[in-house]
């Protein structure tokens, strides 16, 4: 009968530790990839963006009449003509509802605050 050679293998402390770790570090890159994707959305201004070129293009071929407001995806629009040094230039301002980010335009020079 041939004797059986005896494996090295890990103890069962030594499994859990290495569980641990790894369990640990998923969590800290899935934390990393959700705060990441969450500051994305909320810094994503390409819709109103792409809105505030629709109203100027509006505006421009005398679609609309100013001063012209409006609510476009819980951003604030308004379209008004200021006067900065002795001349007029329309101006858009758009406020987010809830992250009070603003976006000013004059007229295709973008502003972000």
């Amino acid at each position: 009968m041939a004797l059986l050679k005896k494996i090295k293998g890990s103890t069962l402390m030594e499994t859990m530790v290495a569980t641990v770790l790894i369990v640990v570090l998923f969590l800290m890159a899935s934390m990393l990839l959700n705060s990441i994707f969450a500051s994305t959305i909320k810094d994503d201004t390409q819709n109103v963006s792409a809105r505030i070129s629709e109203l100027e293009y509006q505006y421009q071929h005398g679609l609309i009449a100013l001063p012209h407001y409006e609510t476009y995806n819980d951003w604030e629009i308004s379209f008004e003509i200021e006067n900065m040094e002795h001349e007029e230039s329309p101006r858009v301002k758009a406020i987010h509802s809830q992250t009070k980010k603003e976006i000013k335009t004059n007229m295709g020079v973008d502003e972000k605050i």
